[in-house]
């Protein structure tokens, strides 16, 4: 707490603005109670001097002496300031004092000043000033004495002694210092506690923000306060798990997405508006051969040096509209489709790439399939005809040679039934449409079949065409149809692609449950 500098700036600026307060209070009122001191003091005097103004005219002699008239002036003024505690000095119309004050005596001089004005005097004692403050130490008031018909007969000066005055101000202003001195305790310990109940929930509340801010969303600021900072730190709990809730989402989202996009054999590359790679897929690295992780932040023309696909990008970055070429790349033959991504302006581009090579080496595949199955086609329509031809020209009178070119002609016919039905189960497996019975099936009757319907062709090339089966019979689980045409398939080309004089055989064993 101490270390904190909004502690101290709450703490020194409440501090001081209240220990000025409490000074300016107290240096107030200590003016106050000086003036109100000042004030009951000069109350006093006023008072003590009307009393003696009507004991005066018998302070004055009357027929007798004037050593005894003085002598009773004397003890009278005596017994007065011995009552009042004011000094009384009593001058006659000459400025003689009746009491024998001495000519630097302060209240004489006031008094005899008196005498040449006509009128009242205030003066301060200011050369006998307070040997440790320097303050004035007593007040002196003259007025003049008059008789019954309003001459001056002379004048009375009272002089008032400050020590007990200056003793309760220096009393009252140690009790002042106590209590600046209480105050000032009091103050600092209601400050600290107060600028501890203000800055705590704040340090709480900071370091729970930069607890946040490092991902921890599971922090907590418990304030107990019932004002501002309570409802702060409780609107600051409610935003982190909230924050924590949408972060939880938005995590389970990016990990399915990338679940999603790992697993597609697409490839797939985002790139920024400045042609930045923001993600790439596993399979994107595959076909450009890098690794994902490693490319992102990079110019995608530094990843991929392919012209065409980074043209292709920066219009549609430019454009907003989807881009779809054909490109090549080392052998491999690639369908890019390139899709702008959300924003205005465009935020980048999403390329989609699919790997078409095998797709077009079967579409080679399936032209050459179908020149070649042109071509078988056209052998026998061609044999058919020709004898069918042969046979309406007056052949068919002949019935040896009708006989050959009808028995031709069926041969024919058979090749092309051939022909047609491989076309057929080609095209329901390609459809995988083809619906199979799988049922018990004995390899001995499909290999025997297969023989005799491939022993005039062997035949006609002088192959040896027979089979070894094992000494089981062997039964499989398959479909019967489909099983003898894989095996037709295998003999056919057997047949086919063996020269004249060799052999094909046909040989089947079991292995464990195959």
């Amino acid at each position: 707490m101490l270390r904190s500098p909004l502690f101290w700036k709450l703490f020194l600026g409440f501090t001081a603005i209240n220990l000025l307060t409490v000074f300016a209070l107290l240096t107030v009122s200590w003016g106050w109670y000086e003036d109100y001191a000042q004030a009951q003091s000069d109350t006093g005097l006023r008072t003590v001097a009307t009393i003696a103004l009507e004991l005066a005219p018998q302070w004055f002699p009357t027929g007798e002496s004037g050593e005894e008239s003085r002598a009773k002036s004397s003890v009278a003024l005596a017994r007065l300031s011995q009552r009042t505690g004011v000094r009384v000095v009593v001058v006659d119309s000459a400025g003689m004092s009746l009491s024998g004050e001495v000519d630097d005596d302060h209240a004489l001089a006031a008094a005899r000043d008196v005498l040449v004005r006509g009128q009242e005097v205030w003066s301060r004692i200011a050369e006998r000033a307070d040997e440790q403050s320097g303050d004035p130490v007593g007040d002196i008031y003259a007025v003049p004495i008059n008789n019954e018909t309003g001459a001056t007969i002379g004048a009375i000066a009272f002089e008032r002694q400050d020590s007990t005055a200056n003793q309760a101000l220096a009393s009252l202003g140690r009790r002042y210092g106590a209590v600046a001195l209480i105050s000032s305790l009091l103050v600092l310990g209601l400050g600290y506690a107060v600028v501890v109940h203000v800055v705590h929930p704040l340090r709480l509340l900071n370091r729970v923000a930069l607890g946040m801010a490092a991902g921890d969303y599971g922090q907590r600021a418990f304030v107990p306060n019932r004002d501002e900072l309570g409802a702060l730190a409780r609107a600051f709990n409610s935003m982190g798990r909230e924050l924590g809730r949408r972060l939880t989402e938005l995590r389970d989202s990016d990990r399915r997405q990338a679940t999603v996009l790992g697993g597609m054999i697409e490839g797939v590359i985002a790139i920024d508006d400045n042609q930045q790679v923001l993600f790439a897929n596993a399979a994107a690295g595959r076909l450009f051969d890098f690794v994902p992780g490693k490319v992102e932040g990079r110019p995608l023309l530094e990843v991929v040096r392919h012209h065409a696909l980074h043209q292709a990008v920066l219009a549609v970055i430019s454009s907003r509209r989807p881009q779809r070429l054909e490109i090549e790349w080392q052998e491999r033959n690639l369908s890019v489709q390139a899709t702008p991504l959300v924003g205005d302006p465009a935020a980048g581009a999403v390329v989609v790439l699919h790997d078409t090579t095998e797709l077009r080496r079967l579409e080679t595949l399936r032209r050459d399939f179908v020149a070649n199955v042109s071509h078988e086609l056209k052998t026998p329509l061609s044999s058919i005809k020709a004898y069918s031809e042969t046979l309406l020209g007056g052949a068919s009178e002949d019935e040896e040679n009708r006989t050959i070119f009808l028995e031709r002609i069926v041969d024919q016919a058979d090749r092309l039934d051939d022909l047609i039905r491989d076309m057929l189960n080609l095209a329901r497996i390609e459809s995988a449409n083809q619906p199979f019975e799988i049922q018990s099936v004995l390899v001995n009757d499909i290999a025997d079949d297969c023989l005799r319907d491939y022993e005039p062709r062997s035949k006609a090339k002088q192959i040896r065409l027979w089979s070894d089966p094992p000494e089981l019979e062997t039964r499989v689980q398959a479909d019967p149809d489909g099983l003898r045409v894989i095996l037709g398939n295998l003999v056919d080309n057997a047949i086919k692609y063996t020269p004249e004089g060799g052999e094909v055989c046909i040989r089947w064993n079991s292995e464990s449950d195959h």
